[in-house]
């Protein structure tokens, strides 16, 4: 789909995601969605990342802001609370100047979509006249019990067990987000998941990067409270509905990847034969918990994909690499998407963060989770006794998943009767998936609305 210069659009929607990986992607893909209903939109990336990656958005305009550290990113930062700080304060007055830039063009701002994780950007939208989206990255379910907290409905730190919220399960204190249930814990990041509602009842519409039927009652529950709108799954179009043009990857990667030698590899491997192996951009783990992994995918006998970080390499133990190379393949990066959609994956050894959760989900691929912090917890609730779609590792009295743990847990998923059933689960929500963003599904239905909404508004109806 080609945007012309003299091209009618229903209106300009300017996207500030929070500058993470898996913050931008969700967010970039919702754009891309906006333009292929009439709707023009910008990405609104920082200056370090749009210095330091190539961005191929293709649709989807991209500008720039700062967040106070332009050299080096977030790397740069004293300290969590010194990034988040010095972003609202720079950013504010970034975001700012941008909206008065495009005053000036033939496209002036008519709306702010911004991450939930920075609410300031709600304040500078309204100071401009303009109409404010908020838009919330992580779960429903998650996003429920933050609510919960920052409204003083549930008191830290958590006394008793189970947890009980409405619309959600009974919850135990490791079911928890990882900040409550070792309270006191990322004081910054605490803090920044509650800031979220300080202002949510101002905002215009509020998106929730989930499907209605994987969330139904708690959606419902939340909705009652905070009305929003379930816009996901926000992968490219070419998994899901193809109706987005040329929606192939989602365009924007701060990490360098080469497909070609895992992909090539895979294409090699029986069907639902491989684990992989992958946790996240921001997990690290300790040389002992390398050491278990790597001797836990050993221990299964099975076909293994891992992705190991640069930075976590030396952690492997020696020899590993070249003594199980008929088995295994160890890469740093993945293309993930293409990863998941290929039939030699039969199961997915993750850390269970939304972006990768739902990614499953929308392949089938039933899960083995080790949830590392945040909402990774929750969400590893949800894929074992919610959703039956996989099993959740068992943390030892130290701290350590050990190789054992990880190797009955991969049988059971790879090889298992109860396997077989997450399987059958895992395409349930598949189907499900692509229902909702389709011609008339929950999620098309909102976005259509959203779309419509800012078409009259332009038009002065």
């Amino acid at each position: 789909m080609e945007v012309t210069k003299n091209k009618k659009y229903g209106g300009h929607i300017l996207a500030l995601p929070y500058p993470s990986q898996g913050h931008i992607n969700p967010m970039l893909q919702f754009c891309k969605r906006l333009v292929s209903k009439g709707l023009k939109t910008t990405l609104a990336i920082t200056n370090f990342i749009s210095n330091s990656t190539h961005p191929n958005p293709g649709i989807v305009g991209i500008d720039t802001v700062s967040d106070g550290f332009d050299k080096g990113g977030y790397a740069d930062a004293d300290s969590v609370a010194a990034y988040l700080e010095r972003f609202e304060q720079i950013g504010s007055k970034s975001l700012a100047d941008l909206i008065k830039k495009y005053e000036k063009s033939e496209f002036p701002i008519t709306c702010i979509m911004y991450d939930a994780f920075v609410p300031w950007a709600l304040d500078v939208a309204k100071k401009h006249g303009l109409i404010g989206a908020c838009f919330f990255t992580q779960a429903c379910a998650v996003n429920y019990i933050y609510y919960y907290v920052h409204h003083g409905k549930l008191t830290l730190p958590i006394s008793s067990t189970p947890v009980k919220i409405s619309g959600l399960p009974e919850l135990e204190l490791r079911d928890m987000p990882s900040f409550f249930y070792v309270h006191g814990m990322y004081p910054a990041y605490f803090e920044m998941v509650l800031n979220q509602f300080t202002n949510v009842d101002k905002a215009d519409y509020v998106f929730v990067n989930s499907f209605y039927k994987l969330e139904a009652e708690v959606a419902d529950t939340m909705s009652k409270i905070s009305p929003l709108s379930t816009i996901g799954p926000t992968l490219p179009s070419f998994y899901m509905d193809n109706r987005v043009e040329n929606d192939i990857e989602y365009g924007l990667n701060l990490f360098h990847v080469d497909s070609s030698t895992c992909i090539n590899w895979l294409n090699t491997k029986p069907e639902g034969s491989v684990v992989y192996a992958a946790f996240g951009s921001m997990s690290t783990f300790d040389d002992k918990q390398m050491e278990e992994i790597a001797e836990g995918l050993k221990a299964t006998n099975s076909y293994f994909l891992w992705v190991v970080k640069t930075s976590q390499e030396s952690k492997i133990p020696k020899k590993f690499i070249e003594e199980n190379s008929e088995k295994g393949l160890v890469i740093n990066w993945s293309p993930q998407l293409q990863v998941l959609s290929n039939k030699a994956i039969g199961c997915f050894f993750s850390h269970g963060g939304w972006n990768s959760t739902v990614e499953a989900l929308v392949f089938g691929v039933p899960m083995v989770v080790m949830p590392q912090w945040t909402d990774q917890t929750t969400n590893a609730k949800f894929v074992q006794d919610v959703w039956s779609v996989g099993v959740r590792v068992k943390v030892n009295e130290n701290g350590i998943v050990g190789r054992e743990e990880i190797e009955e847990c991969v049988r059971i998923v790879l090889q298992g009767e109860e396997g077989k059933e997450m399987k059958k689960n895992a395409l349930k929500w598949k189907d499900l998936a692509k229902e909702a963003v389709q011609e008339g599904g929950t999620s098309d239905k909102n976005v259509e609305e959203f779309v419509s909404k800012c078409i009259r508004k332009l038009d002065g109806q």
